[in-house]
């Protein structure tokens, strides 16, 4: 290798400017790090989405921008800055430390209690891997007029444009009007007030748009790690159908399309379905499909068209709720089902339900007549360093 390496600079090609550099990041591209680093984990600030309250700090200013320690049933919170967390990057606190100076300029106060008003609540910071960033500042409109919503529109986006904030190096900046905890791009749309509409993320060979509200695996190392693991587990080939149920973006389906006859996504957020598909459409992927709604009422329609014709590898990413248990109940008594694959990141609680409800006997009364799932590997994936959570991916045959 040094003597090729040798070589190559000899006739001017190992130059910045050259081609090997260029060949070496394609195909090696750990190359320029130490052997020792390219096998340590990623363990700190390996967040890609972090989400930032706004509330009285230990001063007691309300304008302060961070995470919450206390409860408040013992109503002790307060929120602190979250320079000293391990898992968050520096790129996230800076921006969060920004929106914190400019709400402190503005003559608005921060909605801290919905009832007692106010309008500055929660940012939320998304970046990928080539450190682009999304900013997206969630307001409370109470009472202005659309002028007035205007002129706080325009001063943020100013702040961040020219002012102070610009530091941040934003690639966009999206505003959200919302009057609940939380709101969907259905229920109060992101208002792009500068930048690119989305960021991308490359991951298992795929170039993957990400949408504002759409989910995505906060530890972007971590998700090629655990969709490999899910990918090996299904066992998939060409003669398979894979159900990708609760898909988020699409990445676990589309990254096994090729080695599957088709892939079936469902997902209720439908940016998500959108970024899904042009995914599938920007990679050159055609045997996919992705459908948007709940999975309750998607799922059995979608089943009884495809149950008589091949095997079906059925893939559940669900949130913490766990599924719903009109989707058990169509996985149970789907025969074309043999295969299931089950990524948890709360075990407890709802998921624990759905794999007590998918290994069980035969139970009419629950419509559950399909011949029960068994339990044959579990295997857990850190995705989630400096915590004491892991997603756990499951494997259950029949």
């Amino acid at each position: 290798m040094h003597s090729l390496r040798y070589f190559i600079s000899m006739v001017g090609l190992f130059s910045k400017s050259g081609l090997l550099p260029w060949l070496a990041d394609v195909v090696t591209p750990l190359w320029r790090l130490s052997y020792e680093e390219q096998l340590k984990p990623v363990i700190n600030g390996y967040r890609n989405k972090s989400t930032f309250s706004v509330n009285r700090g230990p001063d007691g200013n309300p304008k302060t921008v961070g995470y919450y320690l206390g409860t408040w049933r013992d109503g002790n919170i307060v929120c602190v800055q979250s320079n000293h967390l391990k898992n968050i990057p520096e790129k996230h606190s800076q921006v969060a430390q920004y929106y914190e100076v400019f709400l402190r300029q503005s003559p608005l106060e921060p909605c801290l209690v919905f009832h007692e008003g106010g309008y500055w609540r929660e940012l939320i910071v998304r970046t990928n891997s080539q450190g682009h960033t999304m900013a997206i500042i969630t307001f409370h409109p109470q009472k202005l007029s659309q002028e007035e919503l205007h002129v706080q529109k325009e001063a943020v986006k100013e702040f961040f444009i020219r002012g102070p904030g610009a530091a941040c190096d934003l690639t966009s900046l999206y505003f959200q009007e919302s009057t609940m905890t939380r709101c969907s791009h259905q229920q109060s749309p992101y208002q792009l007030l500068f930048g690119e509409p989305y960021i991308f993320e490359e991951l298992l060979s795929l170039k993957i748009r990400i949408s504002p509200d759409a989910f995505f695996q906060i530890n972007t190392a971590g998700a090629e790690m655990l969709y490999r693991t899910v990918g090996e587990l299904t066992g998939v080939n060409s003669d398979t159908i894979l159900l990708d149920i609760c898909c988020g973006t699409g990445v676990i389906g589309l990254s096994l399309a090729q080695h599957t006859s088709q892939v079936l996504g469902i997902e209720l957020v439908e940016q998500a379905v959108e970024d899904a598909r042009w995914t599938a459409a920007f990679n050159g992927i055609t045997n996919s499909e992705f459908h948007t709604g709940r999975a309750e009422k998607i799922l059995p329609g979608l089943l009884k068209s495809k149950e008589d014709r091949q095997s079906i590898v059925a893939v559940v990413n669900p949130a913490r709720a766990g599924l719903h248990y009109k989707v058990i109940q169509a996985i149970r008594n789907c025969r074309a089902i043999r295969t299931l694959v089950f990524v948890s990141c709360k075990l407890h609680g709802e998921s624990t339900r759905n794999v007590i409800e998918l290994c069980c006997p035969p139970d009419p009364a629950k419509k559950l007549l399909g011949e029960p799932f068994v339990l044959q590997q579990a295997v857990p994936v850190d995705l989630f360093p400096h915590t004491p959570h892991c997603e756990l991916v499951l494997l259950f045959t029949r």
